[in-house]
């Protein structure tokens, strides 16, 4: 399996598919880089260069005991980039993917990125403070943890409904996708899974994004009950000083699986690559 040692020892597995503009695209939690396969075909087959890879602690990478913060988050970014010498990219983040965009930037500048889009972001601060009281409970996200402790599996189960929306009544996605998420949050190791939920619920990005300066695309569903979206993006492009928001009416947090096609097609517009015309996005 194709991987880069990062500068703690640590081996972060990716995949580096096609050729022509590069494009980086960064899990969400719990998941894995498996779960961009919609959006990593669709670029590839549109000529893009499509790099996904396994956060540390998740999927086929090395899972260390420390090292959940998003400053390592983003130095295993910046060495995944440097190893590829990728330039000219476009950072795509997914829920706490948008973090590590984010603190990429800020940390390491744009001299190898020219765009970037956040979907489902966890930026620009999720929990409530006195600072910041549009935030959420800390009793949630502690609530969170102790059901993770308590039993992982079924937690993750439970989760996953939320996440994509589905009901009794409305199933946005099938059984098979549920049995797939659960395999591919399970790869995850119970320190990854509880350190990285730490890592997105207490992080604030707030400073940092106000220095950002490129080009940034914001995409939220309107229903996302696991991040929701007046707490994040309408906040974050209010912050980002170049930065516009796609609001999907009605869609929950994994709309990359409930709108994919919408989602890649906006994807390819914002690139800069054509767009079909019967699939054009409207006002």
């Amino acid at each position: 399996m194709p991987s880069v040692t990062v500068q703690d020892n640590t081996e972060i597995y990716y995949r580096d598919w096609g050729t022509g503009t590069p494009v980086v695209l960064i899990h969400g939690w719990p998941l894995n880089g498996d779960m961009w396969e919609k959006q990593a075909t669709f670029l590839v087959e549109h000529d893009y260069r499509v790099v996904t890879y396994d956060r540390r602690g998740f999927g086929r990478s090395c899972q260390p005991w420390k090292g959940y913060d998003y400053d390592t988050f983003a130095t295993d970014l910046k060495d995944l980039m440097d190893r590829l010498d990728l330039r000219g990219a476009i950072l795509v983040g997914f829920s706490m993917g948008g973090g590590e965009v984010v603190r990429y930037l800020s940390l390491y500048g744009t001299e190898r990125v020219k765009k970037a889009v956040l979907i489902a972001s966890v930026t620009p601060y999720l929990q409530k403070a006195q600072d910041n009281p549009e935030g959420v409970d800390a009793r949630v996200f502690a609530d969170l943890e102790a059901s993770i402790r308590k039993d992982r599996p079924a937690f993750l189960r439970e989760f996953a409904q939320a996440f994509y929306g589905r009901t009794p009544v409305k199933h946005t996605v099938s059984e098979a996708v549920l049995d797939w998420n659960q395999s591919m949050a399970l790869t995850g190791s119970l320190r990854s899974t509880l350190a990285a939920a730490n890592a997105w619920s207490m992080t604030d990005f707030r400073v940092e994004m106000k220095r950002i300066a490129i080009p940034i695309r914001v995409i939220h569903g309107t229903a996302d009950a696991t991040v929701p979206i007046d707490v994040s993006a309408r906040r974050s492009v209010k912050i980002l000083p170049n930065a516009t928001l796609s609001e999907y009416e009605g869609e929950p947090h994994g709309l990359f699986l409930t709108a994919a096609d919408r989602l890649n097609q906006e994807l390819l517009e914002f690139f800069g690559g054509e767009v079909a015309p019967h699939l054009q996005m409207g006002p």
